[in-house]
């Protein structure tokens, strides 16, 4: 082997307690994946149509890294033959980190769509912050990728150190980025959905330094403890920044639709609940050709729950003189359909 080469981390032999863990570090990851996904997937209509693409990307996020551990596994199953006690590594071992890296290809920039869909930015802003995010996640994954598998194979140290190096730029363009819209969300929101949006971002920022350090790990440090320090790490961190992430996200969109709905600027039909504590009223939605048979007064979000709860709600043909008793209550009735 050239004095510039590293062995593959996927190549070394795996004591029997090497393999089991890092297969049960699989497992579990894959099934935590699972679980949030049903969750998530239970869950969509908790959080109003503002927010509701953040819970979509969470869909995304975890049905496609499901979906890539069960690969995982497969893989690793496959991939060493146990022998005289120990598990030697195949052709297919090749299979069993690879594949990461095509997982996160999708789930990291998605992750930047779930992060940017509870902010505050909005319009032409919002989408070009998108598209810087979701392009420096994609890149910094992909350049990861042709360091740790296509330039050198996988084990030339000099590609290794460039591709991380180049990886570790548009890592810190993502941090910049992130930090960027914190900052421009705090102010329009409460000081409960701030601070859970704020950890969610501090979370998936902490997390993001395994990896480069797992890169590091395997240019410099090659050997069977740290092939299952390395795998072992990946599964946990994608479990803190698919899953727990993830739940944060969720918490603070569902924030956000009670603040709409206290504030009168939009309905969602249920009670919004987080933590057993109710966070907003249900509110209906006025519809095309319907007014409530009493009371006048109140915001729009009001008077709809009063159309559909507290007093009743007819279908009327509305002429001039209601519109103009309307407006004289402070009130506009729909108009006609």
């Amino acid at each position: 082997m050239d004095l510039n080469d590293t062995a593959r981390p996927e190549f070394f032999t795996l004591s029997s307690g090497q393999h089991d863990l890092i297969l049960y570090s699989m497992v579990v990851a894959g099934l935590a994946l699972f679980a949030q996904f049903v969750r998530t997937w239970n869950s969509t209509g908790e959080v109003g149509a503002r927010y509701r693409p953040a819970v979509l990307a969470s869909l995304s996020v975890t049905g496609v890294a499901t979906l890539a551990y069960v690969h995982l596994v497969v893989k690793f199953d496959q991939g060493y033959v146990y022998a005289d006690g120990r598990y030697l590594p195949n052709v297919e071992a090749l299979n069993t980190l690879i594949p990461r890296y095509m997982d996160w290809s999708v789930t990291v920039p998605l992750l930047m769509v779930e992060f940017l869909a509870v902010s505050s930015l909005a319009g032409a802003r919002a989408r070009s912050t998108r598209f810087a995010l979701v392009a420096a996640a994609f890149l910094m994954i992909f350049t990861g990728y042709l360091g740790a598998t296509v330039d050198g194979g996988g084990s030339d140290r000099t590609e290794l150190l460039v591709w991380g190096l180049v990886s570790t730029a548009f890592y810190v363009v993502l941090h910049v980025l992130l930090i960027g819209v914190l900052r421009s969300s705090k102010g329009s929101m409460s000081a409960e959905a701030y601070a859970s949006y704020r950890n969610a971002g501090i979370l998936l920022l902490s997390v993001w330094g395994w990896y480069p350090i797992a890169y590091a790990i395997h240019n410099w440090l090659p050997g069977a403890n740290w092939t299952t320090t390395m795998q072992v790490g990946f599964s946990f961190a994608d479990i803190a920044a698919k899953v727990a992430f993830g739940a944060l996200i969720h918490k603070v969109a569902k924030l956000r639709t009670a603040e709409d709905v206290n504030a009168g600027e939009e309905t969602h039909p249920e009670d919004v609940w987080i933590s057993s504590v109710k966070k907003s009223e249900g509110v209906q939605p006025l519809l095309k050709g319907v007014v409530p048979t009493g009371g006048t007064g109140g915001t729009a979000a009001h008077t709809a729950t009063a159309a559909h709860t507290a007093t009743g709600a007819h279908t009327v043909d509305v002429t001039s003189a209601e519109r103009t008793a309307g407006r004289s209550a402070g009130t506009e009735p729909p108009k006609e359909p």
